[in-house]
């Protein structure tokens, strides 16, 4: 049986940890961009240093993209609450497919970084997205 999942095309992102990856990519990168900038401090030619402007420029640059990363950090943090608080909000709530083909209780969900798949009590599973029709069970 094809899953709906599968049917859509849909392969989910299970790298959670690229982003992390990038960053300490991204700091390791900086820390060889500081001892680079010091050895050229200690080599330069002491009758023609370099331009303090320049220097500034440098290091201004390398700050930004220091500040870029630690912001990028701190936004995947909270994308990542904001997908465990969808996520549990469609435990036990009747869900159905755009089309209005697949519907049925959230008995469980699996959360990728690009999205949220659920469980359906008949065991279907739907990617929770734009037209997905999310709604209390007659119990509730």
């Amino acid at each position: 049986m094809v899953t709906p999942v599968a049917a859509a095309g849909y392969t989910p992102n299970t790298s959670a940890t690229q982003s992390s990856n990038d960053s300490k990519t991204a700091t390791l990168n900086y820390e060889s961009f500081l001892k680079l900038f010091v050895e050229q401090l200690k080599n330069q030619d002491p009758t023609e240093p370099m331009d303090a402007s320049a220097q500034m420029a440098q290091l201004a640059t390398f700050s930004q993209v220091e500040q870029t990363i630690k912001t990028n950090t701190n936004l995947e943090s909270l994308l990542q609450r904001t997908s465990l608080q969808e996520a549990n909000s469609v435990i036990g709530r009747t869900v159905t497919s755009e089309d209005g083909k697949i519907s049925g209780v959230v008995k469980e969900v699996t959360l990728y970084t690009d999205g949220i798949v659920a469980t359906l009590d008949s065991g279907d599973k739907l990617v929770i997205g734009p037209g997905v029709k999310v709604k209390q069970t007659s119990d509730e």
